[in-house]
């Protein structure tokens, strides 16, 4: 993550920043994802059955990339330098445009959209978060 003093964020607005690294979202972590949230629906844990849909195999949750963004915030997103804790305010947009098909890598890129540092305590932050699939 990106840290700069609060009165420089401003800077920054508009300004892609650097992208995160790849992660592979493999078999496994779709699994677990599927475990912990109970939703098992099978085009993401059966892997037989999902060969035959349209998408030739099993796919990630769309909520499973979704959450992955506080992730991919502590490599390419960007903040206050001195901060004490960050916390999730919510989202404002969200959109599954293009299933992630299992083992494939993906990424995030980071836009900072918004600051509003008005309460001397407090900065609020709002970035526009991209994720890539390698290759698609």
């Amino acid at each position: 993550m990106l840290t700069v003093p609060k009165e420089k964020l401003r800077d920054y607005i508009d300004r892609e920043l650097e992208p995160s690294g790849w992660l592979t979202i493999d078999q496994k972590r779709i699994t677990a994802f599927a475990d912990i949230t109970l939703d098992r629906q099978f085009i993401h844990v059966d892997e037989a059955k999902a060969a035959n849909t349209p998408f030739g195999s099993t796919i990630a949750h769309g909520y499973l990339t979704l959450s992955l963004i506080s992730y991919f915030a502590t490599e390419c997103g960007i903040g206050p330098a001195n901060a004490v804790m960050a916390i999730n305010y919510g989202s404002d947009r969200v959109r599954f445009l293009q299933p992630v098909k299992v083992n494939s890598r993906v990424r995030a890129r980071a836009v900072l959209k918004q600051v509003d540092d008005s309460e001397s305590e407090r900065v609020l932050i709002k970035t526009k978060f991209t994720i890539d699939i390698d290759g698609a």
